[in-house]
C-alpha cells in the first residue's frame, strides 16, 4: 500500500496508534474468507460488481468526513491520472476476481500462497523494472520462492495459476499505485468510480434477467451484497491512515499476518487438504520470507545507525 503522500506529514511518534490502525486492517483482511465464502454460491462476477458498486459511497463519504473530495475532482481533471488509475482499477479487479472465485471454491490455500508470494515478487519486480540492487539474501529468497511454484506446477502439471493471478496482479497493482500522484484513499475512490458505472449496469442486467441475487433471494444474500462495499472499503482505508504512522519495516512484517490467517483457516476450518506437493512448497516460502524479513531489518537498521552516525556529527 501506498502512502498518503497528499496528507499532512505525521510525525512517527505515535507507533501504539499506527500499529492498532494497521493491526485492525489485517485482522480484517484475515477473516475476509469467512465473508467471501458467505458469498460463495453467487457467481464471482456479480459479487465483484457489488464490492465495486458499494465500495463509491462508503469511501466517498470517508473523502467527505477528511475534506479530501476537492483532490479526486482535480485528478480526474487531469487525463494522465485517469488513465494510470483505470490501469490500476483492472488490476485490482482481476485481483478481487481470483480471490473470491478462490475462497468460493475451495482454493484458500491457493489464495494464502499468492500472498505469500508476492512480498518476494515485489523484489524481483522492483530489481527488473527499477533497477533496484538485490542483496544476496534476497536472491535466494527470490529463488526459493521460484522452486515453491515449480514443485506446485510439476505436482498439478501445470502452474498454480489461483496464486499467480493473485502475486501478477497484487504485485503489479502495488507497483503502479506507487506512480499514481495522489493518496491511496483517493486513488482507491477513483478506481472504483471508474469501475462502478459497468459495474452497475452488469447488477441491474442481472436483476432485469431474474439472475441476479439482491432482491431475488431474500434479506441474506441483500445484506451481504451490500456489506461487500464496507469489508471493501473499510480496511483499506483504515490501513491507509495506520501506514503514515509506521516504519516500513514493521508494514513488511505485519503484511504476513494475512495470508497466515488466510492459511490457517483454510487448513483448520475450510479443512482444505495440504497435500504433499504443498507441504514442500510452503515451507519454502516460508524459508524465503525469514530472510527477505532478515534483509529487511538489517537495511532497517543500517538506515538507522547512519541516521544516528550523521546527528552525533552534527552535534
Amino acid at each position: 500500500m501506498a502512502v498518503d503522500a497528499s496528507a499532512p506529514v505525521t510525525p512517527n511518534n505515535d507507533g501504539a496508534r499506527g500499529f492498532a490502525f494497521a493491526l485492525s486492517a489485517y485482522l480484517m483482511w484475515g477473516v475476509l474468507p469467512f465473508y467471501m465464502k458467505a458469498v460463495g454460491h453467487i457467481p464471482s462476477l456479480e459479487v465483484i460488481a457489488h464490492r465495486i458498486v458499494w465500495s463509491v459511497p462508503v469511501a466517498g463519504i470517508v473523502l467527505l468526513m477528511l475534506g479530501r473530495m476537492g483532490d479526486v475532482m482535480a485528478a480526474l481533471r487531469t487525463p494522465r491520472i485517469v488513465a494510470m488509475a483505470s490501469v490500476t482499477a483492472i488490476l485490482i479487479t482481476i485481483n478481487w476476481g481470483t480471490y473470491v472465485w478462490a475462497i468460493g471454491n475451495g482454493h484458500s490455500l491457493d489464495a494464502a500462497l499468492g500472498y505469500f508470494i508476492n512480498p518476494l515478487f515485489s523484489i524481483a519486480l522492483g530489481s527488473l523494472l527499477l533497477k533496484e540492487k538485490l542483496m544476496p539474501t534476497q536472491i535466494v529468497a527470490i529463488a526459493l520462492a521460484a522452486i515453491a511454484v515449480a514443485v506446485l506446477a510439476f505436482d498439478a502439471g501445470g502452474l498454480p495459476w489461483v496464486a499467480l493471478a493473485l502475486t501478477l496482479s497484487w504485485g503489479f497493482y502495488g507497483f503502479l499505485r506507487k506512480t499514481l500522484p495522489v493518496g491511496p484513499n483517493q486513488g482507491f475512490f477513483i478506481e472504483v468510480l471508474l469501475l462502478c458505472v459497468p459495474a452497475f449496469f452488469y447488477i441491474v442486467y442481472l436483476e432485469a434477467q431474474g439472475e441476479g441475487h439482491l432482491y431475488r433471494t431474500g434479506i441474506y444474500d441483500t445484506s451481504l451484497l451490500i456489506g461487500c462495499g464496507l469489508v471493501t472499503a473499510l480496511p483499506l482505508m483504515i490501513f491507509a491512515n495506520g501506514v503514515k504512522l509506521l516504519s516500513l519495516s514493521t508494514i513488511g512484517i505485519m503484511q504476513y499476518i494475512v495470508p497466515t490467517m488466510i492459511f490457517i483457516i483454510a487448513v483448520f476450518i475450510f479443512k482444505e487438504p495440504l497435500g504433499t506437493a504443498r507441504m514442500i512448497a510452503f515451507p519454502l516460502i516460508w524459508a524465503g520470507l525469514v530472510l527477505y524479513s532478515w534483509s529487511m531489518l538489517r537495511q532497517a537498521r543500517g538506515r538507522q545507525a547512519a541516521g544516528d552516525t550523521v546527528n552525533d556529527t552534527l552535534s
